[in-house]
This record gives structure tokens, sequence and C-alpha cells, in this order.
């Protein structure tokens, strides 16, 4: 665990753009300051803003401007006797750390040996390889091989797996020139973008998850019960099973399908067409489907459930995504049913996917749609978008959770904002949006209350102790590179944060450690939206 005591100089400790702001944040009391580069010379004098109590982190803050500073180089920030990281000033300061969040994927990959020429000392045998047993059919046995790992544990979920592609297709849709570097990968070829090649091996493993009887999608793929923490995937030898089809997981499934049936289709038509008629499938279970219950784990099934009773925004997604791929109007008029109905229409969690409908709908353009639902879609999400900018006006460390954000995966609702302010960027044009999601890549990245930057292997105290099975059973000191931490829990949701971190405020509820599922556990869609943020040059 890292013990080191929080600097009271906190910046992104991998740095910042040459243009845009560029603010530290201080717990010390108001007063000069200096930027020092790598020559140990003086290139900046500031002094710190009014000090305030910020009552999320339970701490006094002051903040110093160093935006003045555009020459390239490497920089500290110094009060007197205390110091800040060691960071870049650079016109693409993030260009390794979106390698290192998209090499993840790789890193999570089931059902193939890791070889050393791709994951270096954390390689490991491949894994997985048996087929799963459909839950309640003893005698049923399916392919169900491949994929990536879910999260710390080996489990694989649709819900999940559609919200982590669903990201990652479309930073590639936005933003194409960031994924023109190869990773690289087995599949790396010099034709197709590594970041294809990649959703391509979940993709392969979801078109799997569909039952060939029904056309409805199975839930998850797990054994009954989690390895122990020290196991490594290619020693867990316990039977896999097949939960019960879902309304959710179909309606992911059959959104995300649609999502690469158009993405593909300059690639691979063959697939592309697979991958439209396995969405149709599955969009005909929705409709024959109506009345299907939320989807709890079976009684011998103690893994992770991702239960959600709501699957009116699955739904409204895969009508979006296949009016959108496809144009038909019986699509376009399911979607607008649905629009009609109460539900919110810009969350971009597994859990509520809505946004990515609304993304899907938006992104057809005002001539492909109902203009008056075009428009209020899109100034809703403007709204969306200045409530998280006002919100991080007055936030101690500039970034846009409320206290009651701070839950297990805070860290994703950080990035799920960055996005939803670039999206409205997207829209308008309008930098404060971009500014503002940059404030949150700048708290993931060390400026914030522990000092830490939550992505392992970047920055100079990064995460070191995640709840990750193959980082805690190989024999590598660091961890997997490119993971994204949970993040603080103000809930306390495991036993371990429940012992350390009694009365600590919302924002402090973290701790660097393998027992904390609950602040320090990784997952793909935890990953995604860091990935989509960062792709923006």
């Amino acid at each position: 665990m890292n013990m080191q005591e929080a600097r009271t100089i906190t910046v992104n400790q991998l740095g910042y753009p040459a243009t845009g702001k560029k603010i530290a944040v201080f717990t010390s009391p108001t007063g000069p300051y200096q930027i020092i580069n790598e020559s140990g010379d003086t290139v900046y004098d500031g002094i710190t803003t009014v000090a305030r109590f910020d009552p999320i982190s339970g701490t006094t803050v002051c903040y110093g401007d160093f935006s003045d500073i555009t020459t390239k180089g490497k920089y500290q920030i110094k009060q007197g006797n205390a110091t800040s990281s060691m960071f870049e000033i650079s016109s693409l300061p993030y260009q390794s750390l979106h390698h290192g969040l998209l090499k993840a994927f790789y890193f999570f990959r089931c059902g193939m040996e890791l070889d050393e020429k791709f994951a270096g000392p954390w390689k490991h045998k491949a894994c997985h390889t048996a087929e799963g047993i459909v839950h309640g059919e003893p005698d049923r046995k399916r392919d169900s091989s491949g994929g990536w790992h879910d999260a710390g544990d080996y489990g694989k979920y649709t819900v999940a797996a559609a919200k982590a592609i669903a990201d990652l297709l479309l930073a590639y849709e936005l933003y194409p020139s960031a994924f023109d570097q190869a990773i690289p990968i087995p599949e790396t070829d010099g034709q197709t973008p590594d970041l294809l090649h990649e959703c391509r091996y979940e993709l392969e493993w979801l078109l799997k998850m569909q039952d060939e009887k029904t056309g409805g999608v199975f839930h998850k793929l797990t054994t009954l019960r989690f390895p122990g923490l020290d196991v490594m995937p290619e020693d867990d030898h316990a039977d896999l099973y097949f939960s019960p089809i879902s309304a959710t997981s179909t309606g992911a499934f059959s959104a995300i399908m649609a999502i690469a049936a158009r993405i593909y289709r300059p690639f691979d038509s063959s697939f592309a067409d697979l991958c439209l008629e396995k969405s149709v499938i599955a969009a005909n279970w929705l409709e024959n489907n109506l009345d299907v219950p939320g989807f709890t784990n079976p009684s011998d099934v103690h893994t992770g459930e991702y239960g959600d009773d709501q699957d009116k925004d699955e739904r409204y997604w895969a009508m979006a995504e296949l009016y959108r791929t496809t144009g038909k109007q019986k699509y376009h008029d399911a979607f607008l049913q649905l629009a009609q109905q109460s539900f919110n229409k810009y969350s971009l969690g597994w859990a509520d996917v809505s946004a990515y409908g609304t993304l899907a709908y938006l992104l057809n353009g005002e001539k492909h749609t109902d203009p008056t639902l075009f428009a209020t879609f899109k100034t809703g999400l403007i709204a969306e978008a200045n409530t998280l900018v006002t919100k991080s006006e007055t936030d101690g460390y500039l970034i846009s959770l409320s206290e009651q954000q701070y839950v297990w995966g805070s860290n994703m609702i950080v990035m799920n904002h960055a996005m939803i302010l670039l999206l409205a960027h997207h829209f308008t044009d309008d930098d404060i949006y971009e500014d503002c999601a940059l404030e949150h890549v700048h708290y993931l990245l060390g400026r914030n209350v522990h000092d830490i930057s939550f992505v392992t292997g970047f920055g100079d105290r990064s995460v070191m102790h995640p709840h990750h099975r193959p980082s805690v059973g190989d024999v590598v000191f660091e961890p997997v590179p490119g993971l994204v931490s949970g993040g603080p829990d103000r809930n306390l949701d495991d036993e371990y944060v429940r012992e350390t971190l009694q009365g600590k405020s919302a924002a402090q509820c973290f701790v660097d450690h393998k027992e904390s599922y609950s602040t320090n556990e990784v997952t793909i869609y935890w990953n995604s939206p860091a990935v989509f943020v960062v792709s923006v040059k």
C-alpha cells in the first residue's frame, strides 16, 4: 500500500497542454509560489488565491494559475519547502496515456495467451477456454471463449461490454486521427486501426452470448463464485455458466451490434452484415418480449449481478442505433415512441445507457430526425453540460461531482461527465466545455485530495495495489499498466474501507489497497470513457 503523505501542492502528474488553463491546487495557506524548470531555474512567480474550505474533500484549498507558461518542458511548483510532482508542458501531453488506456484492453483479454512480445512482464497463459454451461440446462454447453475480463475478476458481462465498446467506437467516430498510431497488438496490420481490432475481439465474444434458439442474449458468463484474489486467469478452472437472458442485455447487444455494423463496414463488409443481422434478431426478441422481469442472479450464482429493472433505456438505445444504421422508418417510429416516455435521456452509465440513444439520434443530423425532438435533445444535452460547468466552478478540485456522486466507480462518473462536456463541445464548438472536461482529466491524474494518479503506471504517484487478480497474482512488482481505479466511495462498500475510512469526507473515501474492491477495483467501462476523453487532441 502506498503510504506516502499527500503533497500540499497537487497537479496533473503527467502535465498540461501548452495552450489553455494550468491550475494547481494548494492545501497550504495563501502565499507566494514559484515554477521551477528542469534546470532548477525559477521561470514564474505567483501568489495563490484566497483559501476556502471545500466540504467534499474536507480540506481548505487555494489555487495557483500558471497558464501564462506556454514554453514546452518539465516543471515543478515550489512553495517554501513544499514541492509538487514534476510535470510536463507540451502540445500532446496525454499521447502516452491514451496509448496506455487503450492497451489495457489487450491486458483484459480472455481466452488467449498474452505473449511477452505484446504483454511484456504481464504475460500469461491462455485462460477460460472451456465451454460454458447454460444455467438451468446442465446438459447444454456452448463456446464461451474470448472477449475481455470485465474487471478485477474474470467474469464477462454483456451490458458492461456494450458500454465499453460504445465509448471506444464513439471515440473513433468523433476523433479518428487519435487512433492512427499502432498500439501494437497481435492483429496490427497497418490497415485497420488497432482500436477496431481490439473492439472486434470483444464483439466476437458478444456474438457468442446470443441464444441461437430465441435471439435473446445471455446476461453474463461467470463462474458460480469469484476465485481467490491471487488466482491467475489460467488457474481459474471452475465451470463457467451462461446466466439467463435479460431484456437489458438483449437491448444493449442490439445497440452495440448496430453500431459495429456501421463502423466496420468500410473494413469488413461481411462482419458488418453479420453484426446487423444479429442486431435485428435481438431487436425482434425485444419486440416479442415486452414484459421480461429485470435480471437478478440465480440463487447459486454469487458473482457480479449487473441487475437492472429498467429496460426502457436499452430499448431506446437499440432503436436509435438501428435507425441510424439502417434508416428504416420502423425503427424511427419505435424510437419516437420510447422517446416520449419519462426516463433520463442523458446518462452514460452501464445501467442507464440512455445518453447513447440520444447521441445516436443527434448524430443523425437535423435533416434525418424529427426537428422538434432534435432541438429538444440538443438543448437538453447542453443544459446537462452547463450544469456540470457550474458545479465544477464551485468544487474544490474543479470537477463536477456532487457529494452524493462519490460512489462505487466514482471515477467512471468523472469521465462520463467529461464525455458529456466534450459532446456539448462537439455540438456547439464552445471551448468552455472542452476546458471543463480537461479539469476532470487533471483530477484523474493527480490533482485530487489524495495526490494520486488513479491510472496505474502513469504519474509519479499512481495506484500501485488495484483490486485486480492478475496484478495481485503475478510476480511483477508493478501492476498491469493503464488501468483506471474506481476512486472514492463515500458509502464504504467493502470491509477494508469500513475498517479504515470511517468519518472521512466523501472525496477522501479511497484507499490504494488490493482488498478495497469498492474504491480500487478496475473495469473495462471505467477505462473506456477515459479513452474517449483523452482522444481529443
